[in-house]
């Protein structure tokens, strides 16, 4: 029963992807958004009310922001994996949460001997329909340090 559930789950996220998220309109509620798209993967407080997070990862390659004022009402409705969202991560300023709020959990959190902390690990897609990575390397005080992105080559049934 589980691994059904899981699978709806990502059925529904995948849809989710596939559907035209913009027909969220800013002054819908929240309760509209939760009845079309589903429960989101994670609920955010902000400053100014409180940021829905649908989010493919690890497996999919989007991650809609949806956010809400106060009185639960939506301001704007976006897809946050994007070179433009990304140039606005500041190296030195930026930390785990900032990431988290911004784009949502990573697809994973990696690290290599080169490195002394996580790297945080998004799967995303370039207009040209290419898988790509988006990295950001933390310190120990979980404070992103450098960022950047790469290919990522989708391993072929002959590879080994």
């Amino acid at each position: 029963m589980n691994g059904f559930r899981w699978g709806s789950s990502f059925i529904g996220v995948a849809l989710l992807a596939g559907c035209a998220f913009t027909s969220i309109k800013p002054g819908m509620t929240r309760e509209e958004v939760i009845a079309h798209y589903g429960k989101p993967s994670r609920v955010v407080a902000l400053d100014t009310g409180t940021r829905l997070q649908y989010s493919g990862q690890p497996l999919g390659r989007f991650a809609n922001m949806v956010d809400l004022d106060t009185a639960g009402r939506v301001v704007s409705a976006r897809q946050v994996l994007t070179p433009a969202e990304f140039a606005r991560v500041q190296p030195g300023k930026w930390t785990r949460w900032d990431m988290e709020r911004e784009f949502g959990r990573p697809a994973t959190i990696d690290h290599v001997a080169s490195w002394p902390g996580d790297i945080m690990t998004y799967r995303w897609q370039d207009s040209g329909d290419q898988p790509m990575f988006f990295w950001a390397y933390l310190d120990g005080n979980n404070v992103v340090q450098r960022a950047g992105q790469g290919m990522e080559f989708p391993m072929r049934v002959n590879d080994r």
